[in-house]
């Protein structure tokens, strides 16, 4: 055996340090990854960390990324949503046994609920994916999603009272207390109105309803996440099944596979013009909603389509706007839900309440919607996995849970409709969901 030389010595070394830079933690050398989360790290310890933006997307960028890279490596966890189950559930964990300080805690809030984050994020993958949309995918999809929506809703309500009663719940409890909080529209468009709502009509603090309500809706959205991970695995079983983020199936076969008609170069100052365009849209809903009453991230919703299907915005606006869309969706996605998991998913409140009978009911409730979903889109010609993923948006956390579902189904494109069947779904359960009980009390 010959001797190892110094030269033959070097090139191992050398190969051995480069195979350590190509180990990547999103799209981090692993090293300098590290450094960046030592730094974080320390700065969070020692209570320097900046309470403000800087801060804030340091602690959800540095776990985000991490999260969902361990998310995608673990074995049939990779399958049903992974990256966005660990991204929002670790976080949460960390909250509940006070693994994070003050100091972390402060910067992610001013980030997140001051600055508020989330809904710059869903006006721009909202406006963006609108704006870069085909323009006969936009029109089918708005007008044939209500059909699984409605169906899908109806659904639910049904097998989870049913499934209540045979676990011993009384069907009002269930109704009231399990099925609507899933099917409610989320935490601060569903949780908070119903409670107001409840206490009113039983005469009570609306306080005390919300440790109540509140994990029938975290269950329920961990439920569909899980459901959407299970549909992309099935659409990349099954190819013909899905449209990969389209809607809804045009004459000619498949017809238009793509969703987004903009393919041109990246131009930075139009991303930034698109930014403009995101801000302003969500403004525009506000004002609409002083108005009219609706809610505003509805109205945004109808101003971008309207515009894109009247072909008012100028072809480099819509290019810019998109291009935005694909930088935050494909970037921010795990680190945001990081930041949804620590203020918004309050494990406290679940454990109080949670048994194995209240679970599978709340799992009654999503997969009986999301199953109505598939089957009802298949009949109306749309593609059924990304129906009854769409379908599947109404029992989450509101834009948390569209963000969480669609993410861990790698269909961002669908945001639009998701928001539709969150919002305009969410809302409409709370209304007769109060009216209702009022005419039962």
């Amino acid at each position: 055996m010959e001797p190892i030389t110094p030269v033959a010595e070097d090139l191992r070394e050398k190969s051995l340090y480069t195979k350590i830079f190509e180990l990547n933690i999103g799209a981090v050398p692993l090293p300098l990854y590290i450094i960046i989360a030592a730094v974080v790290f320390f700065a969070t310890v020692y209570e320097i960390l900046p309470a403000d933006m800087i801060g804030g997307f340091a602690i959800i960028i540095t776990m985000g990324i991490l999260l969902g890279e361990i998310g995608m490596k673990i074995p049939v966890l990779k399958d049903i949503g992974g990256p966005a189950i660990m991204a929002l559930l670790i976080p949460s964990i960390l909250v509940y046994f006070s693994f994070i300080n003050d100091t972390g805690m402060n910067a992610v809030t001013q980030l997140m609920k001051t600055s508020n984050f989330l809904y710059l994020y869903i006006s721009i993958l909202v406006v963006g994916s609108i704006l870069g949309m085909n323009r006969k995918v936009l029109l089918q999809g708005f007008s044939k999603m209500f059909g699984p929506l409605i169906l899908g809703t109806l659904a639910s309500v049904g097998v989870g009272v049913l499934v209540g009663v045979l676990f011993g719940y009384s069907a009002k409890h269930t109704l009231f207390y399990i099925v609507v909080p899933i099917i409610g529209g989320g935490i601060g468009e569903g949780i908070l109105p119903l409670s107001i709502g409840y206490g009113q009509v039983l005469g009570a603090a609306p306080e005390t309803f919300v440790g109540q309500l509140i994990p029938a809706a975290v269950i329920g959205n961990i439920a569909a996440i899980i459901c959407a991970g299970l549909l992309s695995r099935l659409g990349e079983k099954k190819p013909h099944l899905t449209g990969k983020g389209v809607l809804v199936k045009t004459k000619g076969g498949d017809g238009i596979t793509e969703s987004a008609t903009i393919n041109k170069p990246v131009d930075f100052p139009l991303m930034g013009a698109g930014l403009l365009m995101a801000c302003t849209f969500f403004i525009l809903g506000g004002l609409g909603h002083m108005l009219l009453g609706m809610p505003g991230p509805v109205l945004m919703i109808v101003a971008a389509a309207l515009v894109k299907s009247f072909k008012l915005m100028p072809a480099k606006m819509e290019q810019g706007a998109y291009h935005l869309y694909k930088f935050v969706s494909s970037s921010l996605t795990w680190p945001l839900m990081v930041g949804l998991g620590m203020l918004y998913i309050p494990l406290k409140d679940v454990v109080k309440i949670v048994t194995p009978s209240y679970v599978i009911v709340c799992v009654a409730v999503v997969v009986s919607m999301v199953t109505t979903g598939y089957f009802v889109g298949k009949l109306m010609k749309m593609y059924p996995v990304d129906s009854a993923i769409v379908t599947g948006c109404h029992s989450g956390l509101g834009g948390t849970g569209d963000v969480a579902i669609l993410s861990a189904s790698n269909r961002m494109s669908l945001m639009p409709f998701a928001q539709i069947s969150t919002r305009l779904g969410g809302a409409s359960t709370v209304i007769l969901a109060i009216m209702l009980l009022k005419l039962l009390s």
